[in-house]
């Protein structure tokens, strides 16, 4: 795949995964915003616990998807379809089996559910069932047609999966939105879910069926690509443990701890970083596929290149996103929920941080998965989620849910970035490489926290209605920020590599890019 193709599909990823994650902001908080004033802040509560029950139980997918998607990058550069339908017979079995294991594994937990929450629940509601059809709509998502998905990601057509999952979704939506204001039955809300995965699956199987409809499950693969594609996947599980151990342990604990209410409380806060990095994350998604096989074909130095330069774009919208989660959050809080239902603000100091670090965790990750490197980085996340747990374990009782808040960034900070530099520059770029990122990324990393600073101090002049002073501090931040930030920024190799690449995606079609480019090379 040439360089301009891979940046054109990369755009259009870009596109519309933007606008579905847009949709996946705007929508659910209507309906949590329904669930608070319609049926009650404990069902938001019991909504997460399950979610981080099932994140646990998606440890039996081990990785599989990940590991599948980047064998088949190779293969369809080199137009080698019998290997690429070898690969979708794997893929199909694999999946069946870890639905099968799913399963069992939900169901040898259901005694244990009740356990998971400390005082009362919603009358009327029984904790296993629930549980159960939340495990009904995870096991289903493997068993129907979940491989063929492979497919769309491994082309670089997600593209597709988001105009499904943006069809399916708003039949959901709509749906849940009624039975919560109409109804107020919890049962019907969740079968909702189940149903909108089946009718997911099935559709993006349609559309992988009618773009690549030479591409079939059949054939074998040789016993040597197997154990390739096997030792891959066993690479990923402690990734895969440490990811879903990180995700829900915080959840658990609250719930444990603290409570149904504080934990809906905590998730309010959880849901704003959650859904800020999800936008952020679909430029990573958006680019995986065409990172892999530039690492493939292109040299260390152009792969080098590429990272600075994405680390430039993605720090600038990083460093962006976590001003306005420091300066806008309580002032949204206080008119989405009111003062009864919010935290102090060092929490959204922790949540800030936390959304920082994360993302740049995320970017990282993004060239270490599309290099392959899970065998040296198999450790690491399952290392981050221990000293994670252990850290909100210890903090929890003295401080609270701020000390669980603050567990999360810690473990970010001190484990799961450094390890990943130190992979990234030992086996994909050269180790001499490493003090120069390191000064690019610290750089960018000070204008952040400087930029964050000066934009909070303004915020804070005005005493203003709750209203006022979420617009005024929102223009505060896209004005101050990206003006303070562009003007300590503009003359570096990194900025003009990075104008030429957004021109580039949208095809020019930005006026004021020529404008700007040609001033600056002028100068």
């Amino acid at each position: 795949m040439t360089e301009p193709s891979r940046t054109r599909n990369a755009g259009r990823n870009l596109l519309f995964g933007e606008l579905l994650k847009f949709y996946q902001i705007i929508m659910p908080f209507i309906l949590r915003t329904c669930m608070i004033y319609f049926m009650g802040i404990e069902y938001l509560g019991l909504s997460s616990l399950f979610v981080s029950i099932l994140q646990v139980l998606n440890l039996a997918e081990l990785g599989v998807g990940s590991a599948m998607v980047y064998s088949m990058y190779k293969p369809i550069s080199e137009q080698d379809y019998p290997t690429i339908c070898a690969l979708l017979k794997l893929y199909r079995r694999y999946y069946r089996i870890i639905g099968a294991v799913v399963a069992v594994m939900g169901l040898l937990l259901l005694p244990v559910v009740p356990h998971l929450v400390k005082g009362s629940i919603p009358h009327g509601l029984s904790l296993q069932v629930l549980y159960l059809l939340n495990l009904g709509a995870t096991v289903l998502s493997y068993w129907l047609f979940a491989y063929k998905t492979s497919l769309l990601q491994a082309h670089q057509r997600s593209d597709m999966i988001s105009r499904v999952t943006l069809a399916t979704n708003t039949l959901m939506y709509v749906c849940q939105i009624a039975i919560i204001v109409v109804v107020k039955d919890f049962y019907l809300y969740v079968m909702a879910t189940l149903i909108t995965q089946i009718l997911t699956n099935v559709a993006g199987a349609v559309c992988a069926t009618r773009l690549y409809p030479h591409l079939k499950p059949i054939g074998a693969l040789k016993k040597e690509q197997i154990g390739i594609i096997n030792q891959r996947i066993r690479d990923l599980f402690t990734s895969k443990i440490g990811a879903a151990v990180l995700s829900a342990g915080n959840t658990l604990v609250i719930s444990v701890f603290l409570g149904l209410t504080v934990l809906a409380i905590y998730q309010n806060y959880y849901f704003i970083v959650v859904w800020v990095s999800s936008i952020v994350g679909v430029a990573f998604t958006a680019c995986v596929a065409g990172i892999g096989d530039s690492i493939v074909t292109e040299s260390t130095e152009k792969n080098f290149k590429d990272l600075r330069k994405f680390t430039f774009i993605l720090t600038w919208i990083i460093g962006f996103f976590t001003c306005c989660i420091l300066c806008l959050c309580q002032p949204f809080m206080e008119i989405w929920v009111g003062n009864s239902l919010m935290l102090e603000f060092p929490a959204v100091v922790f949540f800030a941080v936390y959304f920082f670090v994360f993302n740049i965790n995320l970017l990282l990750s993004t060239y270490k998965d599309a290099a392959g490197i899970w065998h040296e980085d198999r450790f690491r996340p399952l290392a981050t989620s221990i000293f994670s747990i252990l850290l909100s374990l210890l903090f929890v009782n003295p401080f609270g849910v701020y000390g669980v808040a603050l567990a999360t960034p810690l473990s970010q900070l001190v484990i799961a970035v450094p390890w990943l530099l130190r992979n990234l520059f030992t086996y994909l770029f050269e180790p001499s490489m490493l003090k120069m990122y390191l000064a690019k990324i610290g750089y960018y990393t000070v204008l952040m926290i400087a930029g964050c600073i000066l934009c909070y101090t303004i915020c804070r002049i005005p005493a203003l209605p709750p209203m006022q002073t979420l617009i005024f501090r929102a223009l505060v931040c896209f004005v101050v920020y990206n003006c303070f930030y562009f003007a300590l920024t503009y003359r570096l190799e990194d900025f003009r590599s990075s104008l030429a690449t957004i021109k580039f995606m949208t095809k020019g079609k930005i006026g004021f890019l020529d404008t700007l480019s040609n001033r600056l090379n002028k100068q």
